[in-house]
């Protein structure tokens, strides 16, 4: 009973949390004091840092140690997406928060975009050409219109990632997946094997797309074994394979990609 009763709280407060996208939001930002942006600070490292880094420059989550915030340039819409989320997208709303922790953390995030850019020394044209041949990175990356599927599409990448996590992911791979790229292992009962992606899964099947980028839907009571792995990734690590020059030029160039045809 005690547990019923918690799972329905649950569900009722975020029910409520929906229904908070209509309330009306004050265009200016109410909590900007220096105590306001220090709590927001704590809320941020406790909640939002796991996604977006310790210093908002960008993990599983986007870059917030920048100028202009693309889809926040006003109080009110950096409001929003704090409080509602981004439907379709890894961040979610912040229900478990009250409308002035909210604007409080919207207060330290813009001081994010105050600290110095980002130091980039790489040759972005020499990166291109890095990426395209010796890394051999659109077998499994998208660039605009060019590529592969089975990675994450790269040409907004400058966008939502720093220069600093850009240069982590080369080299450590494994350390952060994205979301969606949860990694499977299925086995048959007639001992057929299969591995890839999965792209979804319910109670009774679950589809993945394997790594020559065909897709398959498998019944669960057809199989012997089915293993999952958030922290295994086919992507191999850079480290060894370019020096700290080509590592430079290549970081500049995925800092290039901004979505500009």
């Amino acid at each position: 009973m005690v547990r019923f009763m918690a799972v329905f709280a649950a569900c009722v407060l975020a029910g409520a949390a929906q229904d908070r996208s209509d309330e009306p939001v004050l265009e200016r930002n109410p909590f900007t004091s220096a105590a306001d942006r220090a709590r927001g600070k704590q809320i941020f490292l406790a909640q939002c840092a796991p996604c977006h880094g310790p210093d908002g420059n960008g993990g599983r989550g986007a870059n917030l140690a920048r100028p202009r915030l693309p889809r926040a340039s006003t109080d009110s819409a950096l409001f929003r997406i704090i409080r509602d989320g981004i439907p379709g997208t890894e961040m979610p709303g912040a229900w478990v928060l009250i409308d002035r922790e909210i604007w409080q953390v919207a207060a330290y995030v813009q001081t994010l975009g105050q600290r110095a850019a980002e130091r980039i020394s790489g040759n972005a044209r020499r990166g291109e050409d890095l990426f395209r041949t010796k890394g051999k990175c659109l077998t499994c990356h998208t660039v605009r219109f060019t590529g592969g599927r089975m990675g994450p599409a790269l040409t907004e990448v400058g966008r939502s990632r720093s220069a600093a996590f850009l240069r982590r992911k080369l080299l450590r791979p494994d350390a952060e997946i994205p979301e969606g790229y949860i990694f499977v292992e299925a086995v048959t009962r007639d001992g057929s094997r299969l591995s890839g992606f999965r792209l979804n899964e319910d109670t009774y099947s679950i589809q993945v797309r394997d790594l020559s980028d065909r897709l398959h839907s498998l019944w669960k009571d057809e199989l012997s074994e089915l293993r999952r792995s958030s922290a295994y990734t086919p992507m191999p690590s850079f480290d060894g394979v370019f020096t700290a020059a080509e590592l430079d030029d290549l970081v500049a160039y995925l800092i290039s990609l901004r979505g500009e045809s």
